[in-house]
């Protein structure tokens, strides 16, 4: 075995043993991709690959084709770092790449489900970070989130993405426009994804803080589906603050290990401003999970005043409709008595008492009048009339 290889294996190759044997496990995702760990053969690379390329003092030397190819070249050079980036990794990809750098067989298995949170962590000589990049779609007003796996050893950088975001594309072109960043090794390409990711939150910051000021304006204009615009932003925040919250604290665990593993002072800067802008776009996250949780209050406010309001004005319009009611009963019966008295002396039978009675009709209309006046004064007291 080589001196690198010594150097990726942790001098023994005890890494690469254990994640053979963790390969022969039956509940292992690698092991189900590839029981028999065959290598890859020249030709027969997987789809997945995006672009490989090998580095020497910050210059590109090589474009291998396939994996297999990039391993032996990084094999045969004295000196130089390999930077292997790969979309959607199928489990051969990973068994390769495992096989090859000594990947922890349990950062493997993150990397194989994807679904991560952000997170740090160091197996030896070797970093995994997950990363959650965002890009803000302008058509849909949404967030789109992509999970972004990076393993970074001596002498290697292997991306694993999973989503339409980040472009790191752009990120190798700017190292190769910048060689003497780039031949500070592994960890300036790390620092650099790291930059990449944090700056592509902030169009995704404009983007929701116009969406919040349009919010406010649905708000007081009383939309009925700005409570549904509330909740979809909010929950997009949600999972915006986990992917950057995070940050923070793994940023800060990278500059504590600056002094234990002689990281070079220009690159110390720029992971300071890295976390002084991370820091900055966390305070913004949670400023706008504060004004949504705002915004949603006050809608629920000014949602309740209109539906005590219209409420308030059925009301009044029942009671103004009941007092017609009133009103008509009254009259309706004040002109029923009249007319019970004419009907029943207007029957017109031979045999009726007070038909020849000279004072019949004289009777009968006072009878009406009285009827009709006790029955006006009842229902003017009672605030019919």
């Amino acid at each position: 075995m080589s001196e690198r290889e010594n150097g990726r294996n942790g001098g023994n190759g005890g890494r690469r043993s254990v994640f053979r044997r963790a390969l022969t496990q039956p509940q292992s995702p690698v092991a189900e991709a590839s029981p028999a760990a065959p290598a890859p053969a020249d030709g027969a690379e997987p789809a997945s690959i995006v672009q490989a390329a090998l580095y020497r003092d910050g210059v590109r030397v090589s474009s291998p084709a396939t994996l297999a190819e990039t391993f032996r070249e990084l094999r045969e050079q004295s000196s130089g770092m390999a930077w292997i980036g790969l979309a959607r990794p199928t489990g051969a990809d990973l068994h390769s790449l495992a096989a090859e750098f000594g990947l922890h067989p349990l950062a493997v298995e993150d990397a194989m489900e994807a679904h991560q949170r952000p997170k740090l962590e160091r197996y030896g000589q070797t970093l995994f970070v997950v990363l959650r990049a965002a890009r803000y779609l302008d058509a849909p007003e949404e967030v789109d989130f992509g999970e972004l796996h990076v393993f970074v050893g001596p002498d290697f950088v292997i991306t694993l993405r999973h989503g339409a975001a980040p472009d790191l594309s752009a990120v190798r072109r700017r190292m190769e426009d910048s060689p003497d960043l780039l031949k500070l090794g592994p960890e300036a390409v790390l620092y650099a994804i790291l930059d990449a990711v944090v700056d592509g939150y902030a169009p995704v910051v404009s983007g929701v803080q116009n969406d919040i000021d349009e919010i406010e304006t649905e708000v007081f204009r009383g939309d009925p589906e700005v409570s549904r615009r509330i909740y979809e932003l909010s929950r997009e925040m949600v999972e915006f603050q986990r992917a950057t919250r995070p940050l923070v604290g793994m940023l800060h665990g990278l500059m504590a290990g600056f002094a234990k593993y002689e990281t070079d002072e220009e690159l110390q800067r720029y992971l300071r401003d890295v976390a002084d802008h991370v820091t900055h776009i966390s305070e913004r996250v949670d400023g706008f999970r504060q004004a949504l949780s705002e915004i949603l209050t006050v809608n629920a406010t000014l949602v309740t005043q209109q539906q005590n309001a219209e409420m308030r004005a059925l009301a009044e319009a029942g009671f103004e409709q009941n007092e017609e009611v009133k009103k008509i009963s009254s009259w309706a019966a004040i002109l029923f008595a009249p007319t019970l008295v004419g009907t029943i002396y207007g029957m017109n039978f031979d045999h009726m008492p007070e038909l020849h009675w000279l004072f019949g009709y004289p009777f009968a209309i006072g009878l009406m009048g009285v009827v009709c006046l006790t029955l006006y004064v009842v229902f003017k007291k009672r605030d019919w009339l």
